[in-house]
């Protein structure tokens, strides 16, 4: 298994678990988060749902092997249902971010409701250097955590940034020691034991129903658009020299 889950003191624990390929996600592990998520939902215990890596890694984003054999395309696809079944979650969902946070793992986070990330975690979205676009809503809600510049700043050139910054663009909401995240997230998760789960639930989608049509929509262009540049030769090209360890050229491209 490569995606732990387990139900601890009413929190529904989904732990990214593949460490030796630095947590990259496959299509099983998609589905497997997808599911848990769906079941947390559905059980009346579950307060709160957390999701983590190790102390030195969050994950790295998609397992780029896989992912050039078979792309996801379609609604159907695992990563699609499980970013449908986050982004739709009624309950709280956290994570707990130490090491990096690569591509997708950078945007699930702009569909959590709380997040806390070690202070040298390194966050990244480098979709454009694979020839590749924004995903699952990341070009409208980094906006609107950070303003138009900074987040074209890193969409556009796509390069890592810091766990400083990532506060500062309000992606995360405290930055702790790396051995602290997860108890300090776990922690934080257990407070909504003690609050009543109607008025959780009723004030989070309140403030998720303001942007709702925008996200679906921004959704679907970015789909869209992302299938299109899948098959194109900017992106074989970067693909290819990603595989083969080397520097793309795009010189010759338009």
């Amino acid at each position: 298994m490569t995606i732990h889950t387990r139900t601890q003191n009413n929190i529904a624990m989904i732990e990214i678990a593949r460490p030796e390929r630095k947590n990259a996600l496959t299509s099983a592990m998609y589905q497997q988060m997808a599911d848990a998520l769906l079941i947390a939902q559905t059980d009346a215990q579950v307060r709160a749902i957390l999701i983590h890596g190790q102390e030195d890694i969050f994950t790295a984003g998609n397992d780029l092997e896989e992912f050039a054999k078979n792309p996801p395309l379609g609604s159907n696809a695992p990563v699609f249902q499980f970013m449908q079944a986050l982004s739709t979650a009624t309950k709280p969902v956290l994570a707990a971010v130490t090491g990096a946070a690569v591509g997708i793992g950078t945007t699930l986070l702009l569909h959590c409701d709380l997040v806390y990330a070690a202070d040298n975690a390194k966050f990244s979205m480098p979709f454009t250097s694979l020839g590749l676009c924004a995903e699952f809503a990341s070009s409208a809600l980094l906006q609107l955590n950070t303003g138009y510049v900074k987040a074209a700043e890193k969409l556009l050139m796509g390069e890592p940034f810091t766990a400083e910054e990532a506060l500062e663009m309000n992606i995360v909401n405290r930055l702790l020691p790396p051995s602290e995240v997860i108890k300090y997230a776990i922690g934080r998760a257990e407070r909504f034991n003690f609050l009543p789960p109607d008025a959780v639930r009723s004030t989070k989608e309140l403030m998720r129903t303001t942007h709702r049509k925008l996200i679906a929509e921004t959704i679907a262009a970015e789909a869209a658009e992302f299938s299109r540049l899948l098959k194109t030769d900017q992106a074989k090209e970067a693909f290819a020299a990603f595989f083969e360890r080397r520097k793309p050229d795009f010189a010759r491209f338009s």
